[in-house]
């Protein structure tokens, strides 16, 4: 299938994509991906626009990665959406009988009718069954767009009062119990999370969106909406790509805050890399990818390119490797995926063992939280982000909720694991709490 293309040239980038995004709410389905300017190896675009449902894809975990494989395949063209990490249900011998206040599918993809993307100051059109100037009206609008035309202003946050759901003395309780586990060998890592949500609230979500991603400006941030159901994603990390033969996966595990003297923060980006247990989680989910990329990768070709190097973003510093494989040209997209799935950074290792503990000790289904949000083109290759740093909100039911979490291992303190996790919850606790 055909789509038509144009190319346009604006000055004003920054004011065009907010109008874009502005743009897109009168679509019940959206997803728009944002690199923030942030500089990184591997990209494809500054940012990209995807509306308006052509055909999709809507399903449990049930055979989740054959629907997908098909529905890929017939499509044959650029598809958007999520896998949430209960898929993982599909793969393995695992069930996720936890709360779930969200209600989202386990898996999403569209086909879009209307594709924007965002190189430098170029704005390239791709639509589908295009009448006579659409891209043509559809930019003009764009440009032109007035604030006073938003069409959620009157929907505004309410009084959002965040709760936890797993106590710090319980918290800390579910950490020795992970200890446990790993002193008797049955896991040597485990990414335990938590979740924090308010009922009853309502908030305005490209608003709060905006505002989650001016405070990290992220390379994978994303904001996704469908229908009555909104993902506000500001993630620095990414799952998997495919560029050709080429796969890349960019585990991120090692954390710490910023701060204001230059001195004291390339200090403390020095103490991350030098950090034993920092360096000791990384390396653990290295060799997990390693693994997970080993499975379709062409023999001897996965390379650890980067090893636990610190990356800084706008609120904290991340250790952040990255591991390489090839792959035949007849291997289909999907099982690159199906293989490595769900991301090592969020399991820990060995995967099924630390996926089955934390299920067990977890007090919510994950869901879309640490699952991947991302894009499939026509030639098969793909990026997918991890879905971390995330507000979820089911408007219908007036819900919202963000997880956090952190890497346990041998060396562990329950408070100092605790203390990671808010420092990572501090931007969508921020933005919840002081907007109106």
């Amino acid at each position: 299938m055909q789509r038509t293309n144009r190319t346009f040239s604006v000055d004003n980038i920054a004011d065009f994509k907010e109008h874009l995004l502005i743009w897109s709410q009168q679509f019940d389905t959206a997803l728009w991906l944002d690199a923030n300017n942030y500089h990184q190896q591997y990209s494809n675009f500054d940012a990209a626009l995807a509306v308006e449902e052509f055909t999709a894809i809507k399903t449990d975990y049930d055979n989740a990665f054959d629907k997908l494989k098909e529905y890929q395949s017939m499509t044959n063209d650029y598809i958007f959406g999520y896998i949430s990490y209960d898929v993982k249900n599909d793969i393995e011998q695992i069930s996720s009988k936890n709360f779930d206040g969200l209600d989202f599918s386990d898996l999403y993809f569209f086909q879009p009718q209307k594709l924007i993307f965002i190189r430098g100051n170029n704005i390239e059109f791709k639509y589908l069954n295009m009448v006579d100037n659409e891209i043509e009206t559809d930019f003009e609008e764009i440009k032109n767009l007035g604030f006073n035309c938003v069409q959620q202003d009157n929907i505004v946050n309410s009084d959002i009062k965040i709760k936890l759901r797993i106590h710090k003395d319980q918290y800390h309780k579910k950490i020795h119990k992970i200890l446990d586990h790993i002193q008797k060998g049955d896991i040597y890592e485990a990414n335990f999370c938590q979740e924090f949500y308010a009922e009853n609230a309502t908030i305005n979500p490209v608003e709060t969106y905006q505002q989650l991603n001016n405070i990290a400006a992220p390379p994978f941030a994303c904001f996704l909406k469908l229908e009555h159901q909104y993902a506000l994603c500001s993630s620095p990390e990414r799952y998997i790509k495919k560029e050709g033969t080429k796969v890349i996966s960019q585990p991120i595990k090692g954390t710490a805050k910023r701060l204001i003297s230059k001195v004291d923060d390339e200090k403390i980006a020095s103490d991350l890399q030098k950090d034993e247990k920092e360096r000791a989680e990384n390396v653990m989910i290295v060799d997990l990818v390693r693994n997970d990329l080993s499975k379709t990768a062409k023999m001897g070709t996965v390379k650890v390119e980067e090893l636990c190097k610190v990356y800084p973003f706008k609120q904290v510093h991340q250790m952040i490797s990255t591991l390489v494989s090839q792959v035949e040209e007849n291997i289909h997209p999907v099982e690159i995926i199906k293989s490595t799935f769900p991301m090592g950074s969020m399991t820990g290792a060995p995967k099924v063992s630390a996926m089955n503990i934390i299920e067990n000790l977890e007090e919510t289904k994950r869901g879309l939280y640490s699952g991947t949000i991302g894009y499939f083109t026509p030639k098969g290759d793909f990026d997918f982000n991890v879905v971390i740093r995330t507000i979820l909100y089911n408007e219908e039911e007036k819900y919202i909720s963000y997880s956090v979490g952190s890497a346990i291992t041998i060396k562990s303190s329950a408070e100092k694991e605790y203390e990671e996790c808010l420092l990572k919850a501090k931007a969508m606790k921020h933005v919840l709490s002081n907007s109106k």
